[in-house]
């Protein structure tokens, strides 16, 4: 089953294009849905992904991706 990557490039919680590299690092196979995300109040503070329908947000980049492998399939 292949992951599904959902990110913001609206967002100023992290940034985009540093996070779209490091996701595509990860997991170079899953799909990566760019846009909108109607996480608004989430993205302004802190970073994000919608990791196959889960969102998984952290203090920082580098946590976000060490928790973004526990929802990986």
């Amino acid at each position: 089953m292949k992951n599904e990557f959902r990110i913001c490039n609206v967002c100023r919680g992290v940034p985009f294009e540093e996070l779209k590299r490091r996701l595509q690092d990860l997991d170079p196979q899953a799909e990566i849905k760019v846009g909108c995300q109607n996480a608004c109040g989430i993205g302004r503070k802190q970073p994000f992904v919608i990791v196959n329908k889960k969102l998984v947000t952290c203090e920082n980049i580098d946590e976000l991706m060490n928790q973004i492998k526990l929802y990986l399939h």
